[in-house]
């Protein structure tokens, strides 16, 4: 049996969240797919959802305008409009990113990898062209304060260079949005042989795929 196909509005489609308005006319169709992300349904009409699922299962689901239900990634089915009349729901798929997420994760594994490998130069394949590096130390509120590419690879190799024997350990990173969390231990030796081993973080701010903003935090032992 052959029938005629939803039609699938897009309002919104950013690294965060997709809203497609689904249009059916009675008996219409989506057609058989899988759900890639978490979403909310918000009814915009009443109606009647036939769901035939993988196993060939069929069920139906009963749409109350305004009253919103939501699922999880990983859903598997056709949808269909059961009734007689027209029907159409929003459907809000949370992207939360999505491949830009991804590669900005990725990022930051680099990030850190440049670190233990003291690559300057790696380090700043990391960085946007317009990029500031906040220090976990200096003379104001923020820390020492590095602006532009050539101050913050001077601010980076200077730590190296501060730092002849130093080591990032059990990195950890999270992305939401634009903004990014790296923890990890700093085991270091400094040129005057003062041993250093706490816990820190960086806060990133990005700009597309690349770092903007590096602001650093450190523990202290007293």
């Amino acid at each position: 049996m052959t029938r005629a196909k939803a039609e699938p509005v897009t309002h919104i489609d950013d690294d965060r969240f997709r809203v497609t308005e689904w249009r059916f006319a009675a008996g219409a169709e989506t057609g058989w797919h899988i759900h890639g992300h978490d979403y909310v349904i918000v009814p915009l009409t009443d109606g009647t959802l036939g769901l035939e699922g993988p196993d060939g299962a069929q069920s139906q689901a009963t749409l109350t305008q305004g009253v919103p239900y939501s699922r999880r990634t990983g859903v598997a089915h056709n949808v269909i409009n059961a009734g007689e009349a027209p029907l159409s729901f929003l459907e809000v798929e949370v992207v939360e990113g999505g491949d830009r997420t991804a590669r900005r994760l990725a990022v930051l594994d680099r990030f850190l990898a440049a670190w233990n490998a003291r690559d300057v130069d790696e380090l700043m394949q990391c960085m946007a062209e317009d990029c500031a590096f906040h220090g976990s130390a200096g003379p104001e509120a923020e820390g020492r304060r590095h602006f532009g590419r050539e101050a913050v690879r001077a601010a980076y190799a200077a730590l190296f260079e501060a730092f002849p024997q130093a080591a990032w350990t059990k990195g950890r990173h999270v992305v939401t949005g634009d903004t990014g969390l790296s923890s990890w231990r700093f085991v270091g030796t400094s040129k005057a042989g003062q041993t250093v081993d706490v816990d820190g973080c960086d806060i990133f701010t990005f700009s597309g795929d690349l770092i903007a903003l590096k602001d650093s935090y450190r523990k202290s032992r007293g």
